[in-house]
């Protein structure tokens, strides 16, 4: 391919990234040019802000790590957008980072450059001591379970580690078997399999962190279109912490929680199905989740601040969300509005809030009995 053919300019944010036409327009990532999703641009602005918000009070030098960058959409945006930060990424295709190259030109950059090289000697070149990364970021096509090793490696005392999962029909439990070999876990068909994929993915990185003496803390969590995407502080220090366990989910009554074990249901004591072993812990930091609303700017998707609104009211809310369809359902009835529900719950002494990860659903803290009868009301 000559890469004067057909190369286009698109603006992300207030970065200028040359891409191939075809990616513009195929339906599927095209084989034989670097590839570039411009449907992904919602996860690379919620990238900015959440990036900003972490490197706001971080002292010492910053850098940035795109291990798996293909034209390098997420590192030129870093490199441009974020001040005072050095970028690295990392590609195996040349047409790619000669892409990315011509693109950092395109915007005067000084502080970005590329590396050609297999994705785990590219973390491991910065895996030891004084040469590890602010923010390391993996985000492979399918499972990234064979890099977390080399990305908690890579990654700096107190820094931020960003993976992304796409191999949705794994972790929604079409393929158990390789569910449980990539994620040391299995889900359940839920109306909320997508919380229950990231505690999957989140399971995974604090299993294989706990394993190297290091612990994780989930900061944000996102999911849109067909990926899930998770951010954690790395700490390296011996992991203390009980968040490992199993979501419950009766089929008899509809109850669901985290649980350190599998358990019957506590409301009608029926069989439960359980998902897991993977992560009950929380999957936001209020505060951090917070000084996220601070760095969204006039360039990010307008669903960004909604988004993150949302992520803040459920950051200390219970694991396992309802859906308005799912309690009319079993109640038999007609949903009724997101703001009555959580209305009506709080008025009952309940918590109660919406949930960034389906526009119909909601966390509480009230059995489901309890749900169904304020349905009813």
């Amino acid at each position: 391919m000559q890469l004067n053919d057909q190369i286009k300019t698109v603006i992300e944010g207030s970065t200028k990234i040359l891409v191939h036409e075809q990616s513009l327009t195929s339906k599927v990532p095209p084989q034989d040019m670097p590839f570039f999703n411009p449907k992904a641009k919602l996860s690379r602005d919620l990238s900015i802000i959440a990036y900003s918000a972490f490197l706001k009070n971080f002292e010492g030098p910053k850098t940035f790590l795109d291990s798996m960058a293909s034209l390098g959409a997420r590192g030129l945006r870093v490199a441009n957008e974020i001040k005072n930060i050095k970028v690295f990424v990392n590609d195996l295709n040349p047409s790619a980072l000669e892409l990315a190259r011509r693109s950092a030109d395109l915007n005067g950059l000084k502080n970005f450059e590329t590396s050609e090289n297999e994705v785990c000697q590219f973390l491991s070149a910065f895996s030891k001591r004084g040469c590890r990364s602010t923010i390391v970021d993996i985000d492979p096509f399918g499972s990234p379970s064979k890099y977390i090793d080399c990305g908690v490696r890579a990654t700096l005392h107190k820094g931020l580690l960003s993976v992304t999962a796409t191999d949705l029909q794994v972790l929604h439990g079409i393929f158990k078997d390789a569910c449980r070999k990539k994620y040391y876990g299995v889900p359940i068909k839920t109306t909320y399999s997508n919380e229950i994929s990231t505690r999957l993915v989140l399971g995974l990185v604090n299993m294989v962190a706990a394993r190297l003496d290091a612990e994780i803390t989930p900061v944000f969590v996102e999911t849109n279109m067909h990926y899930y995407r998770i951010y954690v502080r790395v700490l390296n220090r011996p992991d203390t912490q009980n968040a490992i366990g199993y979501i419950i989910h009766c089929r008899t009554c509809g109850h669901r929680e985290a649980s350190s074990e599998p358990a019957d249901c506590r409301l009608c004591g029926s069989k439960t199905e359980h998902a897991g072993p993977l992560w009950i812990g929380k999957l936001f930091e209020k505060e951090f989740v917070s000084s996220m609303q601070g760095e969204i700017t006039d360039t990010a998707d307008k669903k960004c601040a909604k988004i993150i609104e949302r992520c803040l009211a459920e950051s200390d809310m219970p694991a396992c969300y309802y859906t308005l369809d799912e309690i009319a359902e079993m109640n038999g009835s007609s949903p009724i509005p997101m703001v009555q529900v959580l209305k009506r719950l709080q008025e009952d002494g309940f918590l109660s809030s919406p949930t960034a990860f389906n526009p119909t659903g909601f966390r509480t803290d009230a059995t489901i009995n309890k749900i169904r009868e304020i349905f009813s009301s």
